[in-house]
């Protein structure tokens, strides 16, 4: 990293704060009109013409509703990507606020407004310092954050990450006051698999169980020796979670069913750990079943693997931010949520950024239909994603 007498910290916090108002009023607008899923074509639209507006040629339709573009630098090196989520969520927004949702049932509540204002805030300042950059930035506006169909995994499908080096995202953090830069080292989120089993036995009267084979206690044999896959076969310190949370046999309380189904996910912090969940449930499931003489079904759904931070650009975070802001956490992630960047951290050494977005005497939390984030947050992000650019590409 360069020394204070090159620090170009002072010039990018004045290109960010140069457009600060804009990038709220896009923030706000983005908040009034909330988009879900892969049905984030006004967002995109917006973020194609503030991107044109620069120069910056875009291209959108890229995993059916995401956009990408390309600032290329003075000189030959490698390629960044920057990433930002558009999507909002099918929740009804409480807060009041001017700017709220116009959309009934659709709100903003994730943030994904801030992150799309934000990277178009890091847009503006890297077309100013494109001139000493080596390499070039590739910006990924993505949609379809919050479903289960990936717009990561359908943008990477659409070749947003081929030759792509290496790649930064962030996300808001209300817990962390506004500004407050957060590190996670390893494992920043958990896969998120899914499942569904259909145990099948055979029919008959309550009354006759040796003439019938009962799925329902098969099922219930099952998920009880599930549940050792986490206590006994997962090492501690890599833990995970496995969640049985509808099942379903049977329709009244004398006729023994011919079939009973379960389903729920399971959640691991690393890849290992996730092959080894995979084939202890599918051991278990085909076991019990068989020692109980009933058939079972199993469709084990493989959803977004665990977003895995790379070392090294902890460590170059770390440097970067802490110079450019003060001191920065750096903590063990903990969290068995899902986010789907990690499509693009399978690929290529990534990290994940968290930026503080709480509000002094508020106690907010995403996916409620109350957030109200401290909108300083868009600044310091587009501030952050800006000097690691800087910094990555000098």
């Amino acid at each position: 990293m360069t020394d204070r007498r090159n620090d170009p910290g002072p010039e990018i916090e004045g290109l960010i704060r140069t457009i600060e108002p804009r990038l709220i009023e896009l923030r706000r607008d983005i908040h009034a009109h909330p988009e879900t899923g892969f049905d984030t074509v006004r967002t995109a639209g917006l973020v194609a013409a503030e991107l044109g507006a620069l120069g910056i040629e875009a291209r959108t339709g890229v995993g059916r509703t995401g956009v990408v573009a390309e600032i290329s630098g003075a000189f030959p090196g490698p390629c960044l990507i920057l990433r930002a989520d558009m999507d909002a969520l099918p929740i009804g927004e409480q807060t009041g606020l001017p700017y709220a949702s116009t959309i009934p049932g659709r709100m903003h509540a994730c943030g994904h407004d801030l992150h799309t204002a934000s990277l178009l805030g890091a847009a503006h300042a890297l077309v100013s310092l494109a001139p000493r950059l080596r390499g070039s930035v590739r910006l990924i506006f993505q949609p379809a954050e919050e479903t289960q169909e990936s717009g990561a995994a359908a943008m990477v499908a659409d070749g947003a990450a081929k030759g792509a080096d290496m790649a930064i995202a962030f996300h808001n953090r209300p817990e962390l006051p506004a500004g407050q830069v957060l590190l996670n080292r390893g494992a920043s989120t958990a896969s998120s698999d899914e499942f569904k089993v259909v145990v099948r036995g055979k029919s008959g009267h309550a009354a006759r169980p040796h003439a019938a084979i009962d799925p329902i206690v098969a099922s219930a044999h099952i998920i009880t020796q599930l549940q050792t896959v986490i206590s006994r076969e997962m090492d501690p310190a890599q833990s995970a979670v496995l969640t049985i949370g509808h099942i379903e046999g049977g329709a009244t309380q004398n006729i023994i069913p011919d079939s009973c189904m379960f389903e729920g996910t399971v959640r691991c912090r690393s890849p290992r750990s996730r092959d080894l969940a995979e084939a202890a449930f599918r051991r278990i499931c085909e076991g019990t079943a068989q020692a109980l003489n009933a058939a079972v079904e199993i469709d084990y759904a493989r959803g977004a693997p665990p977003l895995m931070n790379d070392d090294a650009l902890v460590d170059r975070a770390v440097s970067v931010l802490g110079y450019q802001f003060g001191a920065t956490q750096v903590e063990p992630g903990t969290s068995f949520g899902a986010e789907d960047f990690s499509y693009f951290s399978e690929l290529m050494p990534s990290v994940q950024i968290f930026i503080g977005s709480g509000q002094p005497g508020r106690d907010d939390r995403v996916h409620n239909s109350d957030y109200q984030p401290d909108e300083a947050c868009i600044g310091q992000s587009a501030i952050a994603l800006t000097r690691m650019a800087v910094d990555l590409l000098s």
